[in-house]
């Protein structure tokens, strides 16, 4: 068993006998592919969302060293008619480009020797299986010749493939000879017709464009942009977590609220997988987002602001969608031009969620935000501050009752940038007290248009956790009075919704006069 060349099927052995989703469907969709003209398949997905597994998963079924029938003879793959075609039938390379870089960096290695790293590792792997071998230099003539012996043709796996194009984000020479070592294998035509019968790479960036044009144009790209058939095996679906939940006795929407939110492709509700099976490992919901290099770096990218970057991530903090061109994105950490590379860039690290019907993104659920939360407090954001801070004097004078500071507070949020161009009704009204209310976003769940028995609530804030703040029902007007907002909020007994909270709970009514362009609130109390 080796290294790299031939590895076996330990790493999926591993996998199974933990708490496993079947996710081996997704072998007969790359079969497909195989020896064709479409071998060549690069997909890109977030961080924490099962790349690895699913390349442990390929390696130990193409892997022609070891018999895997036994693992994968009741799972989904084996009612395929393509499961015995192909299964152990060739010779596969795996690496994960992690793994270079960790060795570099603990030897105080140089990062521009990991290209010729591979090229070599993999030479020497196999030759300690072919002998004959030794003399032969150069990788592409090791492999052609390994075909020639063995009378079996490759299947590779590149984990992580993108990992050194994040760490080289500095060094042009180290990405271009990394790029130019997968040409020489992928789209090299003395080459890859004759050992290539898979080629498969995971990571979270698609493929580095060079120039105008892909290094690797010869790959069919799948990512969460454009999924194509492996839309339900990016991340968990509904299904599956709703199954996960009922095996374990966890509360669903709790899971739901936590870490569902991305639409991939047909597939309209996919949840993180790492931290499903994290929050069922210790039975607590809580953020189990981990950073990354490319992940830290989106501060430096914020505090740029590009293009009003700072402004479209406080309306994405305050819950509101925004319009995104992923067309342009170069698909690296570096080559910034305007601040749709820098969104594109968040929805492939999974920050947002991308609606390929209305080319929208937002938040995904509540553990992003929390990542994103903080992301943006580290970051040199001078319009966050300023709005977070005239935000926490309008919650202190709202918890307070002083209406009159709560209704200039609107007053001034109306007047800044953060107003609609068309504020003529109710919904535009909604929408400025996103932005009025935003510390909200740490403290409180808001809800938007809750209903309740008689009648729906404008928007409620629920304190998130043990905390002696009370809740907030707001209900708004348009040309009328904040009595009226009041008014209504008692007859439609709006309170009620809350019953199994048990803090206080204050009613906020709140109008704008188009006649006069100012808002007016009146606050009380419901008594216990």
């Amino acid at each position: 068993m080796g290294k790299y060349f031939n590895t076996g099927n330990v790493g999926f052995k591993r996998i199974i006998k933990s708490e496993y989703i079947d996710k081996t469907g997704m072998i007969d969709i790359v079969n497909d592919s195989v020896e064709t003209t479409e071998n060549l398949i690069c997909i890109s997905r977030p961080r924490r969302f099962g790349k690895s597994f699913i390349a442990q998963m390929l390696n130990a079924y193409y892997d022609c060293s070891c018999d895997s029938h036994e693992l994968f003879n009741n799972l989904e793959i084996s009612k395929a008619d393509s499961y015995e075609e192909y299964i152990n039938r060739y010779n596969v390379i795996y690496i994960d480009i992690t793994g270079f870089i960790s060795d570099v960096q603990r030897e105080g290695g140089n990062i521009s020797d990991i290209p010729g790293m591979i090229a070599e590792s993999i030479r020497k792997d196999i030759v300690e299986y072919y002998p004959e071998l030794m003399e032969v230099s150069m990788l592409e003539d090791c492999l052609l010749k390994c075909v020639d012996i063995t009378g079996r043709m490759f299947v590779f796996i590149i984990d992580e493939w993108d990992a050194l194009i994040r760490e080289a984000k500095h060094d042009s020479n180290t990405q271009k000879a990394y790029l130019n070592l997968l040409r020489g294998l992928f789209k090299n035509a003395n080459v890859t017709p004759k050992i290539v019968a898979l080629a498969y790479m995971t990571g979270i960036l698609p493929i580095k464009k060079d120039g105008t044009e892909s290094a690797l144009s010869d790959f069919n790209e799948y990512s969460v942009l454009d999924p194509y058939k492996y839309d339900t095996y990016i991340g968990f679906t509904e299904k599956e977590v709703e199954m996960l939940c009922k095996l374990h006795g966890m509360n669903f929407d709790s899971m739901r609220y936590w870490y569902n939110g991305y639409a991939i492709g047909s597939c309209k509700s996919i949840y993180n997988p790492y931290s499903v099976m994290q929050a069922i490992k210790r039975g607590k919901y809580k953020s189990y987002w981990k950073k990354t290099t490319a992940s830290e770096s989106l501060g430096t990218y914020i505090d740029m602001d590009f293009d009003g970057l700072q402004e479209e991530v406080l309306r994405l903090i305050a819950g509101e969608s925004i319009e995104v061109h992923t067309d342009d994105f170069a698909n690296d950490v570096e080559s910034f031009g305007m601040k749709d590379d820098v969104l594109t860039l968040m929805i492939h690290l999974g920050y947002l969620a991308y609606d390929e019907d209305t080319s929208n993104v937002r938040i995904p659920n509540e553990e992003v935000r929390e990542e994103f939360d903080s992301l943006v407090r580290k970051a040199n954001m001078n319009k966050l501050a300023e709005l977070i801070r005239n935000s926490e004097r309008l919650l202190k004078n709202t918890l307070s009752g002083n209406s009159e500071a709560v209704s200039k507070a609107i007053d001034r949020i109306r007047d800044s940038n953060y107003a609609p161009n068309f504020y003529n009704n109710e919904q535009a009204l909604r929408y400025i007290i996103k932005f009025a209310y935003i510390i909200c976003v740490d403290k409180y769940m808001r809800i938007e248009e809750l209903p309740s028995g008689k009648g729906i609530a404008d928007v409620v804030y629920i304190p998130k956790k043990n905390t002696m703040d009370p809740a907030l029902v707001i209900e708004l007007k348009w040309d009328k009075t904040e009595d009226a907002a009041i008014k209504q909020i008692k007859n439609k007994n709006y309170p009620a919704i809350l019953e199994g909270y048990g803090g206080e709970i204050l009613m906020v009514g709140i109008n704008y006069d188009s006649g006069s362009k100012v808002h007016s609130c009146k606050i009380e109390r419901v008594k216990k």
